[in-house]
């Protein structure tokens, strides 16, 4: 006689032979093995800064505020203003390089403010800071993704810049030391923009309050023309600006002289900055 075994019979009979583990087996799988060390605070940063340079891989098009927009800069305000102001391009471009190159490189700063803004909009944020590493490392992350974007602004720059007939007489010493500086200070400076990032509700408030921020700074400044050729209220404006601060200290070593006191100034608000805006922005991060 044929016994028929209904699937209701065959999953009893499993659950029979079922043995469920005990607490002691449990806890070995669970916490038997040492956890993964936590990733310091340089490595957290890092791979955040990496995770910047993906998205150009797969959005290229983020690179032309760094290749054509510099390209443009310096070819249109070198031929607009060269022969008014110095009688002819190739003296206008000895004195315009190096401010030019601080205010488009300053000008794209605004740019990590727009990327934090849209993670946040996305939700990613959220994800961030359920993971056990380092606070502000996708802060710093995003930051130092942008060191490369504005590294790539100046070569292009420079190179354009030669083609035309800039010739810096401090050499590839010089030009590195003002790129190095430039970049320090850019890095400092885009904490503000980390700051507006968390603090508005939308891309296009950050890019509005960014450009009124920006504009004025770069360009009441020494970039295109010699601040003695203001009136005095305005001189006192510009003579102690950042950015001409910046400007000049960069065209002085690209043009072989050490600028002391203006190097002095640029490091003294690049650390201002950081301190202040770095803290306001962490503060907003922690709570947003």
């Amino acid at each position: 006689m044929t016994t028929v075994t209904t699937g209701k019979d065959k999953r009893a009979a499993d659950t029979a032979d079922f043995v469920a583990p005990r607490a002691d087996e449990l806890a070995a799988l669970l916490v038997g093995r040492s956890r993964p060390p936590r990733p310091s605070a340089l490595s957290a940063s890092m791979t955040f800064g990496w995770r910047a340079m993906l998205k150009i891989k797969h959005v290229p098009e983020q690179l032309f505020d760094v290749t054509a927009f510099p390209i443009m800069m310096v070819v249109m305000y070198t031929y607009l203003f060269g022969g008014a102001l110095a009688g002819s391009v190739s003296s206008y471009i000895q004195f315009l390089l190096p401010g030019i190159l601080v205010m488009s490189v300053v000008m794209i700063t605004m740019y990590t403010g727009v990327s934090v803004n849209t993670d946040i909009e996305k939700g990613v944020f959220d994800r961030f800071r359920t993971l056990p590493i380092w606070r502000p490392a996708p802060m710093v992350g995003y930051l130092l993704g942008d060191v490369v974007r504005y590294l790539i602004a100046s070569a292009v720059m420079l190179t354009v810049g030669m083609l035309i007939g800039y010739r810096p007489d401090g050499g590839a010493v010089g030009v590195a030391l003002g790129v190095v500086l430039l970049l320090v200070f850019s890095f400092a400076f885009s904490w503000i923009w980390t700051m507006f990032g968390l603090l508005l509700r939308s891309e296009k408030s950050v890019m509005g309050v960014s450009m009124m921020v920006i504009f004025p700074l770069t360009f009441l400044s020494n970039v295109f023309v010699d601040p003695s050729t203001m009136p005095g209220w305005l001189q006192a404006f510009v003579n102690n600006s950042p950015v001409t601060h910046l400007a000049t200290s960069v065209r002085e070593l690209m043009a072989g002289e050490w600028p002391g006191a203006d190097i002095a100034w640029t490091l003294g608000w690049s650390a201002l900055f950081v301190v202040v805006f770095g803290a306001v922005t962490m503060r907003l991060y922690n709570r947003t």
